[in-house]
């Protein structure tokens, strides 16, 4: 395991997750907390106004993390947020947070709200990392994606982006579309990956519930991709950006060397997140040794006016502005770090989640699970240690549900 994908293994580290509920356009395949508006109708001193102010109530429920290694503001589109305003909120949390030296300060983009100036100007404020939600390259997908730029805009931003020094740049990408050929995908991704990005997601399209795609598909409304195709397309991506030294290193997620998302890495690795912003989530650890995952309200006008009222350090539904707060107890805990840590190339230690939720991790059925899907060659058991074969990738959803 490189060590740019081993987080620090001493005391408690988490990440910060800053939602931007703002876009341009809803997408029709988005089931995010997003809500279209032109920027000059976003009220972008208010909206930051009240993160700080849940972000100061937060932070006095948090005080044992010693260490923020990652700091994401996603969306929505953050990049429509007015650099001055998003820059109000990370001197704030530099204030109320003990961020790591070096810490991953990264900016979700959008093509269509992005350029060199826009690019400099996040680098000016702090940040050091951009992700471009490309999605294709070809105009007739984008149509379909219902995204505004197209595919010569699209490349013509990332190479802006990394022109831009002190700024590490991502890129996203779907395959899997409807009708679309092998050939296709990979071409994409070896356009995108030619750019000098040092980081790609590429993510199958999914069809989510609630969303505009999802209803056209439960009308049978939806051309959608064969399931064998796409899976040719998933391995082809790996083969074509593996020849590019992009390391192959969770299911959607490929990176030049020391340039895993450390975002990425601490979802999958079971950290700590504070979660502030409209919509956004978080799961921080409680004193009895268990943990909570929270909600915020989802619309935008109700969580401005909610922060005013939310009561300090406290995680519930009687906080004043959380939706939700659901309470993780060691089995769920354990059972959702076996679900996350499978996605990992390096996979996980089952032994080590156990010692941090205090369960036993080899009860007898998972026992015999493990040992079953190792002579299937759907896993590799070193010791404590669990991961799935390249080969087996497309069955992680099922190997991992046969081990809870």
């Amino acid at each position: 395991m490189t060590s740019a994908t081993t987080l620090l293994a001493t005391g408690r580290h988490a990440t910060v997750y800053v939602h931007f509920p703002y876009c341009l356009q809803k997408c029709p395949y988005c089931d995010f907390v997003s809500y279209a508006r032109e920027r000059p109708d976003i009220d972008h001193d208010a909206y930051s106004d009240a993160v700080i102010r849940e972000l100061e109530a937060r932070a006095q429920g948090v005080a044992g993390i010693c260490n923020y290694v990652s700091v994401f503001f996603g969306g929505g589109t953050p990049s429509l947020w007015k650099a001055e305003s998003l820059a109000r909120v990370l001197r704030r949390i530099h204030e109320l947070l003990p961020i790591a030296s070096g810490a991953e300060i990264t900016v979700e983009c959008n093509p269509s709200s992005l350029d060199r100036d826009h690019a400099t100007r996040l680098r000016d404020i702090g940040i050091n990392r951009l992700s471009i939600g490309i999605q294709s390259l070809r105009d007739e997908q984008l149509k379909f994606l219902g995204r505004l730029h197209d595919g010569a805009g699209a490349l013509a931003v990332i190479r802006q982006a990394t022109e831009v020094s002190g700024l590490r740049v991502s890129g996203d990408m779907i395959f899997g579309l409807p009708d679309q050929k092998v050939t296709d995908a990979v071409d994409q991704a070896n356009r995108i990956a030619d750019t000098g990005i040092l980081h790609m997601s590429c993510y199958q399209l999914t069809i989510e519930p609630g969303t505009r795609f999802g209803e056209l598909a439960k009308r049978g409304r939806l051309p959608l991709a064969d399931d064998g195709r796409v899976a040719d397309m998933f391995f082809a991506i790996d083969d074509a950006l593996c020849q590019r030294s992009f390391g192959h290193y969770e299911i959607s997620n490929y990176a030049k060397a020391q340039e895993e998302s450390r975002h990425n890495l601490g979802y999958w690795n079971g950290y700590e997140y504070l979660g502030v912003g409209c919509g956004a989530y978080g799961f921080v650890r409680t004193d009895n040794g268990n943990a909570i995952r929270y909600r915020n309200a989802i619309d935008p006008d109700r969580y401005v006016a909610q922060t005013h009222a939310i009561v300090a350090g406290s995680f519930s539904e009687n906080d004043g502005l959380s939706l939700s707060a659901e309470p993780i107890d060691g089995p769920t805990a354990l059972r959702e770090r076996i679900m996350l840590g499978l996605r990992l190339a390096d996979g996980f230690d089952l032994d080590a989640a156990g010692r941090e939720w205090n369960e036993n991790p080899w009860t007898d059925e998972r026992e015999r699970a493990v040992a079953n899907l190792c002579a299937r060659e759907r896993l590799i058991r070193d010791g404590g240690r669990l991961r799935i074969p390249k080969k087996a990738w497309h069955f992680t959803d099922d190997t991992a549900a046969r081990l809870f």
